[in-house]
């Protein structure tokens, strides 16, 4: 049996009113209207639902029944509905955001501060990890999005949008304040600090050196970004640094080195999965982020 939903809201409605004029009135709609969904519903279910009385109708033993799981689902209706419109609204609910630890800590967090300023009772969950481990939580749906170097090859289920762009450069701390080299080649001689492969800066400064025929071995591998930037403010040689994460550092605890070659510049953007409309959350993170920059 398919019977229509809206028969079933006029017939609650007019329960609860006891009457149909004021069924109708609370429906804005005829009485006549109502007088005939009734009529019709009664037909479908094949027996009468209301007794009509001089002050208006009651129900049925079967009527009430049936209003009684009616009343039932209403209720949930109506508790949905109100819900989706505080999701909508950002009255509440979660985002989960995915990153490696290095975005999160040097580029992230502004971001975060102000999102979680306009929507204080949004809970914010932040997934660290391998960008490829990230973007298969972005497939099963533990996170919403995430926001990692855009890759040079294109993925058929995932969609990235470009934010910002990024700048690796050498860096010395004060030791390293006059110091300048005629090439790239000779300052790849000094005592260089790298993050461990598999870091998209590792990555791309990998590809740099292997497109420009050139070798480098460094003299410390570390995990974290942080760390090798306090490596570098403490002289334990020339760091490859993300310009934008240091930029209150430099000229301060750090200095850039030139060289006569630049490396490539990354492409900083947000990943979320193609054909799939993102929360109302991550909307409005995504929005933050493009006005930003």
């Amino acid at each position: 049996m398919n019977i229509n939903f809206e028969l079933y809201k006029v017939f609650y409605e007019v329960a609860n009113e006891k009457s149909i004029s004021k069924g109708a009135k609370k429906l804005m709609i005829s009485q006549p209207a109502v007088t005939q969904s009734i009529k019709t519903l009664e037909d479908e279910l094949g027996g009468k639902l209301f007794i009509r009385t001089p002050k208006g109708v009651i129900l049925t033993n079967e009527g009430e029944e049936l209003y009684n799981y009616i009343k039932e689902g209403m209720s949930y209706f109506t508790n949905g509905t109100n819900k989706f419109i505080s999701l909508k609204n950002l009255e509440e609910g979660v985002i989960n955001i995915g990153s490696t630890a290095t975005i999160s800590e040097q580029y992230l967090m502004p971001y975060l501060k102000e999102f979680h300023n306009k929507y204080p009772n949004i809970d914010i969950n932040i997934t660290n990890d391998l960008t490829e481990n990230l973007i298969k939580d972005l497939r099963n749906g533990s996170v919403d999005i995430v926001i990692t170097a855009i890759p040079d090859q294109v993925i058929n289920d995932i969609e990235y949008k470009m934010i910002t762009f990024l700048n690796d450069i050498f860096v010395g701390g004060k030791k390293y304040k006059e110091k300048k080299f005629n090439s790239l080649v000779d300052l790849l001689k000094e005592d260089i600090l790298l993050q461990k492969y598999p870091s998209v800066t590792r990555n791309n400064f990998n590809k740099f050196l292997k497109d420009n025929n050139l070798q480098c071995n460094p003299k410390m591998e570390v995990v974290s970004h942080g760390l090798l930037t306090k490596l570098a403010e403490n002289d334990f040689g020339i760091a490859l640094l993300t310009k934008e994460f240091i930029k209150d550092k430099l000229n301060k605890s750090l200095f850039e080195i030139n060289t006569n070659i630049k490396i490539p510049q990354r492409k900083l953007g947000y990943a979320i999965k193609k054909k799939c409309i993102p929360s109302f959350t991550a909307t409005k993170f995504i929005e933050i982020l493009i006005n930003h920059n």
